[in-house]
Parts: structure tokens; C-alpha cells; sequence
């Protein structure tokens, strides 16, 4: 049970996951019929390889799937549906073996070989990798694939709605489409019982009940009449058709959509009512873009694998990054993870005081779908990467060595998360990170640094950083500077070679004083 006190914050609460998990509340005021539970679901099209916008809708959906449980005792359920029954319609520019795939185009997606060479098909080795992933960050989910429900006879019962209410579902679509298309389209896609391909060609229905359709097959010399049933896989649905069958088949009461979806949510849920059915909660949240501002595809590749990200940053922080703003265009791309890293250990270390209602509105409570373990950080994950940067070539011991001069319990077995973060910080400074270029110091600067220089020759070894940035301010305010921005901008370009950094007291302490004057002598030298 939820704590009484907790449940009256959250019913409160303008954190986006509480917003949009009291929509179920007011979708079911007494509950849901029955006692069923709310089903949550999120969509895969499994013809390009996963990214991370694909794990971000499942990321959002749990979060609103674990706002509902601290709001209601209602069992919910969260399906991931991949839709590996739809046709191929391009080759992917980022997998091998491409000719070999386009000579598969318009097969159902696990009628494709696997480019890959590792699973039954094409749709089979995408399909492992998305659970793979979900495994990954322990979801709760339920995979369910497309082809699985059209060949096993589940949605036979809805097939025979969509042919039952054909006419009213071509009213729907038809005034959307271009003059040219609307002579083409049908809501059911036909799989050509000669050539395997789903096809796009106009249907008549011969006996809704029955599940009869009869089409022409254009993908055999000359075209040929068929009349074939619509069941058991001989057809799958035109995706929006599809996705609203899907949301009156399954009782989907609630999936989110990009915001390049919003006129698909529009029809698919207009289909829906002509179905009989209800169409589920949901909002629509922006899209991710690439370093260049350009839509992530994953057809394209263009966008950060997972993998990526979790070379460099820990999950924590893809989850911090995918929460915050979701209504807001995001740029994703490498140099984005220092900040979300450092960001999300703020909040972090926020919470434990903050008054509950505050807590809920924290990024971290949704992450962790309550209070996030205990551990605290002693260093930023900027100021790590800092010192690695400056150490070169450096070793995960080595740079606990340094961590001992500034943390007095430093170890792996202390800080767990940090040993972790080491290891971000070694790789992303070998991968990523610009190589320093220190430049000269001039004018005004060459004093300050001899000043600098002079101040921490009389400081003991063990001097505190507060002690040391406060030396550090007293020279840039009175050493001649404009601003003391222009002084910590010349400490960073000179010294780390860098255009920003860290606390220079802190990261001087965590260097070393020895260490920080040899710095300042061969910044000295380059004058």
C-alpha cells in the first residue's frame, strides 16, 4: 500500500508523469471494469536497428506507469508491440548485406533474412535487440510481435471489424490522403500468397464474417485475381488502421506518441471509435535530434546507440536526460553526457531533504521509481574529467591516487558509483573529449599566474579547496582582470586547455599543489 501522505502529494504534483498517470484516474473513476488492469503500451517498427528514442518511449511510459501505482491500487500491465509484420519498404543505410535485403522488399520484416546473420530474420535480430536493451535497465514489460498475433488467429475477431466497418474507416482515411492515393489506398494489406509481399493494392471485401477479401496481386507477372481470407496472417492492417485495432484489441488505455505522430493519433483514434473501441490516454512528446539539429532515423543511424551513451555516461543519466522536458526538442549526442551525468547527481543529492513534494517533482524519483540508494559523490563527474584530462595517458589506479588527496575515505568499496564513473571518465576523455591545446597566458594573466604560483608555494600540502579558491579569487579581483569570469576563463585555457572547467580550489586540491605549480610553470614558459 501506498503511504496515505504520499498518494495526497502525488494527486497534487506538476511532475509530468503525475499529470499524465490522473488522466487514468479520470478515465476510470471507479476503476477499471472488472478489477482488469490498465494496459500500458508503447510501439517498435523493428525495420532499422533500435536507438535511443525507441528505449526513451518505453523509459517515459514506465514512468507514468509507476505514477499511476503511488495514485491507484489498479493492477497495470505494459506491453512493448513490435509491428515485424509490416512490409520492408527501404533498406536500411546503416546494417551489411544491403543488396541482399533489397532483394526482400515488401516482405513482412520476419520474412527477411538477417543482414546480420545471427537470428531467423531481419525482424527477429532488431526484435532481440530492443529486449535486450529493456532487459538491460530491468523493465517490467510484456513483448508481443505483430506477426506472432496475426498468425496465431488473436486479432482474427478485430480483422473482422476492420472488414465489418470498411466503409467507415475509408471515410476516416480517404479525406486525408492525396488525390492519386486515395484511388490505391486500403485499409488491409493483402499478403500476395505467390511472392510473400504485403501489398499495397485497393481491396473488396467478399464476406466480412467469413473474413474473405479479394484483390489483384500485382507483384506476379501480369497480375492476378485472388480471393483469399484476411485471417490467420494472410493480411495485416495499413499502420493506422493497425494501430487503432490494436488499441480496441488489446484494451490500450494509455501510449505516448513523438509529436510528428500527432495527425496519426488523430485518425488512428477516430478509426478506433468506428471500431467500437476507446481510445487510450497519451501525450506527445518532441523528438530527439542529432548534433546537427536533424530528426534521429533509424534507418539513418544518425542518432546515439545505447551503447554509446553507456560507454561514457551511466544509465542514471540517459534516464535523467530522456526525463527532463519531454516536450522540448533535445539535441542527443555525445557532448551532451558530462552534463546530464553531473546534473542528475544534483538532484540526487538534493532529495534526501527536500519535503515530499518537492521530492516528487525531483528527476531522481521517477528514475528510481521511488528514493535512490544512499551513496553520495565527492567530486563532480566534470571536475573527473578534469584531472584526467591533465594526467594523459592515466590508469583507473592512478586516478584514485589523486581522488585520495582530495576524498579522505577514497576507495572503490566507499564510492562504488564513482569507480564507475572513473571509468566513464577515462573513456570519454580517450574517445570523445578535444585533446588540450593550452595556449599562452598574456597582458595581465602572466602576473596573475606568478601570484597563483606564489600563494600556493606558502599552503601546505593539504591545503582545503576552500582555502585555495579563496587565493584564487582575492588575485582575480585585484590582478587587473575586467570580470573574474575573464580570470577563471585564462585559468581554464592556459592550465587545462580547456574553455571551461571546474572550481580551480577543487580541482587544485584534488591535483595536487605540487602538480598545479608545475602546470602554472609551463603555462609560464609558453609566454
Amino acid at each position: 500500500m501506498i503511504d496515505p501522505a504520499l498518494r495526497t502529494a502525488a494527486l497534487a504534483s506538476k511532475a509530468w508523469p503525475y499529470e499524465e498517470a490522473r488522466k487514468l484516474l479520470k478515465r476510470y473513476p471507479e476503476g477499471k471494469p472488472g478489477g482488469a488492469p490498465v494496459i500500458f503500451e508503447t510501439g517498435y517498427g523493428p525495420s532499422g536497428l533500435p536507438h535511443i528514442g525507441t528505449f526513451n518511449e518505453v523509459l517515459r511510459t514506465t514512468m507514468v506507469r509507476q505514477a499511476f501505482a503511488e495514485l491507484s491500487d489498479t493492477p497495470t500491465r505494459l506491453i512493448a508491440f513490435s509491428d515485424d509484420m509490416d512490409g520492408l519498404r527501404k533498406v536500411p543505410d546503416n546494417v551489411p548485406n544491403r543488396d541482399m535485403l533489397a532483394e526482400h522488399l515488401g516482405k513482412p520484416l520476419t520474412q527477411v533474412p538477417d543482414p546480420f546473420g545471427t537470428h531467423e530474420s531481419f525482424a527477429h535480430h532488431n526484435n532481440a535487440m530492443l529486449r535486450e536493451f529493456l532487459d538491460r535497465f530491468g523493465f517490467d514489460y510484456e513483448f508481443a510481435s505483430s506477426t506472432d498475433y496475426y498468425t496465431s488467429g488473436r486479432f482474427d475477431e478485430a480483422l473482422r471489424g476492420v472488414l465489418r466497418h470498411y466503409q467507415g474507416i475509408m471515410d476516416v482515411m480517404l479525406p486525408t490522403l492525396r488525390k492519386e492515393r486515395q484511388a490505391t489506398y486500403s485499409p488491409v494489406l493483402p499478403v500476395s500468397p505467390k511472392s510473400g509481399v504485403v501489398l499495397q493494392v485497393p481491396v473488396e471485401v467478399v464476406d466480412a464474417e467469413a473474413g474473405l477479401i479479394a484483390f489483384e496481386d500485382t507483384s506476379v507477372p501480369g497480375g492476378e485475381r485472388i480471393v483469399q481470407s484476411a485471417l490467420g496472417g494472410r493480411s495485416k492492417l495499413q499502420w493506422k488502421v493497425d494501430w487503432a485495432m490494436r488499441w480496441v484489441a488489446l484494451g490500450v488505455d494509455y501510449e505516448m506518441a513523438g509529436k510528428d505522430l500527432i495527425d496519426s493519433v488523430v485518425q488512428s483514434s477516430k478509426i478506433a471509435r468506428v471500431l467500437g473501441g476507446r481510445p487510450p490516454e497519451g501525450f506527445n512528446y518532441e523528438m530527439f535530434l542529432d548534433e546537427k539539429g536533424e530528426k534521429i532515423s533509424k534507418s539513418k543511424g544518425n542518432g546515439l546507440s545505447l551503447e554509446q551513451w553507456l560507454t561514457y555516461g551511466p544509465e542514471e543519466s540517459l534516464a535523467f536526460y530522456a526525463y527532463r522536458e519531454p516536450k522540448k526538442a533535445k539535441q542527443l549526442h555525445l557532448g551532451v553526457i558530462p552534463r546530464a551525468i553531473d546534473e542528475y547527481w544534483q538532484f540526487r543529492g538534493n532529495y534526501p531533504n527536500q519535503p515530499v513534494e518537492q521530492q516528487l517533482g525531483n528527476p531522481v524519483h521517477h528514475i528510481h521509481g521511488g528514493p535512490p540508494p544512499e551513496e553520495t559523490l565527492p567530486v563532480t563527474f566534470g571536475l573527473l574529467l578534469n584531472l584526467v584530462g591533465v594526467m594523459g595517458e592515466a590508469s583507473k589506479e592512478q586516478v584514485w591516487g589523486y581522488l585520495a588527496n582530495y576524498v579522505a575515505d577514497a576507495s572503490p568499496e566507499a564510492y562504488p558509483a564513482l569507480d564507475r564513473l572513473i571509468d566513464h571518465a577515462l573513456a570519454y576523455t580517450r574517445d570523445v573529449a578535444d585533446k588540450p591545446e593550452r595556449r599562452a597566458p598574456q597582458g595581465v594573466e602572466v602576473a596573475a599566474l606568478e601570484r597563483l604560483d606564489a600563494e600556493l608555494a606558502a599552503m601546505p600540502a593539504d591545503a582545503s579547496a576552500e582555502t585555495i579558491q579563496d587565493a584564487v579569487y582575492e588575485i582575480g579581483k585585484t590582478g587587473g582582470f575586467e570580470s573574474l569570469r575573464d580570470w577563471f576563463k585564462a585559468l581554464y585555457e592556459t592550465l587545462l586547455g580547456t574553455s571551461q572547467g571546474p572550481r580551480m580550489g577543487s580541482f587544485i586540491a584534488l591535483y595536487g599543489i605540487d602538480n598545479s605549480r608545475t602546470l602554472i610553470a609551463e603555462a609560464l614558459a609558453r609566454a
